[in-house]
């Protein structure tokens, strides 16, 4: 496969390996300039061969022999250039958030799935094997029925700069930027419920700018389950690492970094359990250098390939050409209509949506009208 990549920053040189890695090659690069572009390309050439570089998205737009493209840019971009990427028959990996808005986010969502095109939201957490070990505990029940989790996006001591705290560029700050993570860690673990209410305190506590660098929500799931989530730059102390979580259910406890679980030993009336008893931790899963490692990054691009592969045989086997699925009505208001609208990068931009108005208007916020 073929992959263009928007924007040349940090991030663009993860998904660039996590591209290589699966055996595709990254043939263009468009960036905010053509130099940062043609930097990125030379660091490419050993392990993609020649990347084409520039700054004009209507070279990813006319390139046919290009199959997809990974939106590593400013969030204020995630639409107009997605649209774009999709009305020209291409795949769409895009960096979280989805977008700044929800509006925004459901008309990709709603395009993509017109066009009969992939899109996938880079909430790269969900790729992680010991997320992944964790949620499959949970699943098998060995917490009971989940009832609380607690969930942090947090930069300790440190900040990002930049277009990270330009408010038309990002859309928002550490919520918008680390709360995403923590957010759809959380929901990924319950097993992917939907959000009823979200009563959140948002606002600029320690530094200098006109966007949020300390946020504390409350989520309330279809589940039955409750999220309390925090997000923060330049905190003096984080109390975990990013998408950390913590999971309280009526069998036991569960822990996302540092991962395992703790089942409580005795069932409700009090009565003990001896097969569950004792602390249970993941073994055998991949070693990670750090801990957000390119191997997450990894897994995500193969998933992201997976589902392209699918799209383009269901495409070739089509009566019509060009007929993809029929194109869903918006979402009206806050609720969610269709199976579509699970989608991680829409939920997590609807609630990060609401966070913002609940931390304006002091109410808490109800997503089910």
């Amino acid at each position: 496969m073929n992959v263009a990549i928007i924007g040349s920053g940090y991030i663009a040189r993860f998904h660039a390996r996590a591209v290589r890695a699966a055996g595709d090659r990254v043939t263009r690069i468009v960036s905010r300039t053509t130099a940062s572009a043609q930097t990125l390309a030379e660091e490419l050439k050993p392990l993609h061969g020649p990347v084409a570089a520039g700054e004009d998205l209507r070279e990813i737009l006319r390139d046919d022999a290009l199959d997809a493209v990974i939106l590593a840019q400013p969030n204020a971009f995630h639409e107009p250039h997605g649209t774009a990427c999709l009305q020209a028959g291409k795949h769409i990996l895009v960096e979280k958030p989805l977008a700044p808005t929800r509006e925004e986010a459901q008309r990709l969502v709603d395009r993509a799935a017109s066009a009969g095109r992939v899109l996938l939201t880079g909430h790269m957490w969900r790729w992680d094997p010991e997320t992944q070990w964790l949620r499959e505990q949970i699943a098998r029940g060995a917490l009971g029925r989940v009832v609380r989790t607690e969930g942090y996006g947090i930069h300790e001591k440190w900040g990002p700069a930049g277009w990270f705290t330009d408010p038309a560029l990002a859309g928002g700050g550490a919520l918008v930027d680390m709360g995403v993570h923590a957010i759809d860690t959380a929901r990924y673990l319950l097993g992917d419920p939907l959000p009823l209410s979200v009563y959140a305190r948002v606002r600029t506590s320690f530094g200098d700018y006109a966007v949020d660098d300390d946020a504390h929500l409350v989520i309330e799931w279809d589940s039955g389950a409750c999220s309390v989530i925090q997000s923060g730059w330049w905190q003096p102390k984080a109390p975990g690492p990013e998408a950390a979580t913590r999971l309280w259910g009526t069998g036991g406890y569960g822990s996302l970094f540092p991962t395992g679980v703790e089942p409580a030993g005795v069932d409700l009336a009090g009565v003990p359990r001896p097969d569950h008893a004792g602390k249970i931790a993941p073994e055998g899963l991949p070693a990670k250098a750090e801990h957000c490692d390119q191997l997450i990054y990894d897994a995500q691009y193969r998933e992201f390939a997976r589902r392209v592969a699918g799209a383009d045989r269901v495409a070739e086997v089509r009566p019509a050409a060009g007929a993809g699925p029929a194109a869903r009505s918006p979402s009206k208001g806050g609720g969610f209509l269709d199976e579509a609208d699970r989608e991680p990068g829409l939920v997590a931009v609807t609630i990060v949506e609401a966070a913002y108005e609940a931390s304006r208007s002091g109410a808490v916020v109800d997503l089910r009208h």
